[in-house]
C-alpha cells in the first residue's frame, strides 16, 4: 500500500472512531432510559441544553470523559461524559458556562470525574468572568466511588464560594438533588425548581420516618413549593422544564456577566418623562387601609414590566427586577397587603439576600417604603428577629450602589432607618404627601405621650381623636423629616417615574468605598 492510500486509509479510520466516540457520548444512557426520562416529566439533559441556550451555540468540553473507579464492576461500565455535560453556549448573544446533569448515566450520581468537569467549567468561567449554570438532575454521591465522590462534592462547594460575587451562579433543580448534593445549589444565587419533579433534601422521606418516625411525601418535604412559601431555600418555582429554561433566560436579561460590569440597557421605548397621575389614587387615605404595592412599582418601571423574585415567600415584602430607562435596577418594596408590610424574619432574610446580589453585581436599588415596625410577637422575638433583621440593616449599610427610597406612607420606627434611609447611606430619599414618618404610629405615641391628658378630658374619645390628629399633622408627616433633610423632596405622585429616573441619571457615575478590611462579620 502506497503512502497515499496509508494516510486515506488513517484517516477513515480516524473519523470512524471519532464518529464511534461521540455516538456513545450522544446517547448517553441509551434510548430506553431517555424515554424513562420523558415519561416522568423530564427532558434529557441535551435536550435541556438546547432550549437554554441560543441555537447552535452550545460548545461541549470533556465530551469522552469518564470515571476511574475499577471497584463493584464499575471497570466495565464506563460511560462517556459520566453522568453530566459540561461546556459553554450564548444567551442573548452572552457567553455562559453550564453543566447539566444527565440522570440517564448511572442516574446523574456524581463520580470524582463527574465533579471533576463540573470543577472546570467553573473555573474558567471565572477566569473570562461569565455566568455558571448548573442544571441539577442526581441521584446523588456515586456509592460505589465512596469517599472519592464526598471529595468532588467538596471541590465545587469551594468554587460556588471563591465564584460568589464574581460571576453569577444559577441553578436549577429539574430532579432530585438529596444529602450533600443540595449544598451547592444553596451556595448560588438563584435557584429554580421544577414542579413535581425537583426535589431538595438532606434526608429523604424514608430515612426521616426511621429517625423521628414522622410520615411525609418528597413533594411537601423538599418539593417546589415547600422550598419556594415554606423554607425560602428557591426563588422560583417553574411547571415544567421548558418554563424553567425560558425563566432562566429572562433572568439573565437583567444580570451583568460579572462584577466588574454594570447591567446590560435594553431599550424598551417608555419616555422617561412619562407621568402616571393613576398614582395619585393608588395609596388609600385610611392608613390602615391595605394595597398593593406592585401597582405602583408597575406603573413606575418602563413598560409596567416588574420580574419578581422570590414571589411566594415572606410576601410582605416584593424583590424583583425591573427596568427604568432601559437600565435594570434591583427593586425592594414592603407590601402593606400583607401584615401591613411589617418587617419579620422571613422579609428580613429575604431583603437581604436580595439587596447584597445586588450591589455584588452593581445592580441600584429602588426601595418602595411602606413599613409600620417590625413584627411584634414570642415567635419573632425567640426565633431571633434581632439578629435576622441586623441582616437587612447591614446588607443596606454595606451598599455601595446607587440606592433611592420612596416612602409612599408609613415610615415608622426602626424600620424607618432600616429600609434604605439616608442615615445608612441612602443617596435620595422622596416621599409623597400621604407620608407618614414617626417613631411610631400617631394612635399609639397619642396613647403614651398623652395618656393622663386623655383619662381627665370630658369625653375620653373625642380628645384622642382630637390628640391623633394633632400629632399627625404636627409629627408624622414628610414636611418634619424634609425640613430636617433626612427626605430630599415631597413630590406628586404622578412624577414618580420621571423622578426616580432623574435620580438615577444623576446617581450613575457613583463611587463609593467601604473601609479596607479582609470582610465583615455579618450577623448570622
Amino acid at each position: 500500500m502506497d503512502n497515499v492510500a496509508l494516510q486515506k486509509a488513517l484517516n477513515q479510520k480516524i473519523r470512524e472512531t471519532l464518529a464511534r466516540k461521540t455516538r456513545d457520548a450522544l446517547a448517553g444512557g441509551g434510548e430506553d432510559r431517555v424515554r424513562k426520562q420523558h415519561e416522568s416529566g423530564k427532558l434529557s439533559a441535551r435536550e435541556r441544553i438546547d432550549l437554554l441556550l441560543d441555537p447552535g451555540s452550545f460548545v461541549e468540553v470533556d465530551r469522552f470523559k469518564v470515571h476511574r473507579c475499577a471497584d463493584f464492576g464499575m471497570d466495565t461500565q464506563k460511560i462517556p461524559g459520566d453522568g453530566v455535560v459540561t461546556g459553554h453556549g450564548l444567551i442573548h448573544g452572552r457567553q455562559v458556562f453550564l453543566f447539566a446533569q444527565d440522570f440517564t448515566v448511572f442516574g446523574g450520581s456524581l463520580s470524582l470525574s463527574h465533579a471533576e468537569k463540573i470543577c472546570k467549567v467553573m473555573e474558567t468561567a471565572m477566569k473570562v468572568g461569565a455566568p455558571v449554570i448548573g442544571l441539577c438532575d442526581s441521584g446523588g454521591a456515586r456509592i460505589q466511588e465512596g469517599v472519592m465522590s464526598l471529595a468532588g462534592y467538596a471541590d465545587i462547594f469551594l468554587r460556588n464560594v471563591m465564584a460568589s460575587g464574581l460571576v453569577p451562579q444559577i441553578t436549577a433543580i429539574m430532579g432530585p438533588s438529596a444529602g450533600g448534593a443540595v449544598y451547592s445549589p444553596a451556595l448560588t444565587d438563584w435557584i429554580f425548581m421544577v414542579e413535581k419533579t425537583g426535589h431538595m433534601f438532606i434526608t429523604g422521606p424514608e430515612v426521616i420516618k426511621a429517625v423521628t418516625r414522622e410520615t411525609v411525601t418528597k413533594e411537601d418535604l423538599g418539593g417546589a413549593m415547600a422550598h419556594n412559601a415554606v423554607s425560602g431555600v428557591a426563588h422560583f418555582a417553574m411547571p415544567d422544564d421548558a418554563s424553567c429554561l425560558a425563566g432562566i433566560r429572562e433572568l439573565m436579561t437583567f444580570l451583568p456577566q460579572n462584577n466588574l460590569e454594570g447591567p446590560p440597557r435594553v431599550e424598551t421605548g417608555d419616555d422617561p418623562l412619562r407621568r402616571d397621575e393613576t398614582l395619585r389614587d393608588k395609596v388609600p387615605p385610611d392608613p390602615n387601609t391595605p394595597y398593593d404595592i406592585r401597582d405602583i412599582i408597575r406603573a413606575t418601571v418602563d413598560s409596567g414590566y416588574f420580574f419578581e423574585v422570590h414571589e411566594h415567600y415572606a410576601r410582605n415584602i416584593v424583590v424583583g427586577f425591573a427596568r427604568l430607562d432601559g437600565f435594570a435596577v434591583g427593586i425592594v418594596a414592603n407590601q402593606p397587603a400583607v401584615m401591613a408590610g411589617c418587617l419579620d424574619i422571613g422579609a428580613s432574610l429575604k431583603g437581604a439576600r436580595f439587596v447584597r446580589f445586588c450591589d455584588a453585581f452593581n445592580i441600584p436599588l429602588i426601595v418602595y417604603e411602606d413599613v409600620p415596625g417590625f413584627l411584634p410577637g414570642i415567635q419573632q422575638e425567640h426565633g431571633g428577629i434581632i439578629k435576622h433583621g441586623a441582616k437587612l440593616i447591614y446588607a443596606f449599610c454595606e451598599a455601595t450602589v446607587p440606592r433611592i427610597t420612596l416612602i409612599t406612607r408609613k415610615a415608622y420606627g426602626g424600620a424607618y432607618c432600616v429600609m434604605n434611609s439616608r442615615h445608612i447611606r441612602g443617596d435620595m430619599v422622596i416621599a409623597y404627601p400621604t407620608a407618614e414618618i414617626a417613631v411610631m404610629g400617631a394612635e399609639g405615641a397619642v396613647n403614651i405621650i398623652s395618656r393622663g391628658e386623655i383619662k381627665r378630658a370630658a369625653d375620653p374619645d373625642t380628645e384622642r381623636k382630637r390628640l391623633v390628629t394633632e400629632y399627625r399633622e404636627k409629627f408624622a408627616n414628610p414636611y418634619k423629616a424634609a425640613e430636617l433633610g433626612y427626605i430630599d423632596d415631597v413630590i406628586d405622585p404622578a412624577d414618580t417615574r420621571p423622578r426616580v429616573i432623574q435620580a438615577l441619571r444623576a446617581l450613575r457615575t457613583k463611587r463609593d468605598v467601604n473601609p479596607p478590611k479582609k470582610h465583615g462579620n455579618i450577623p448570622l
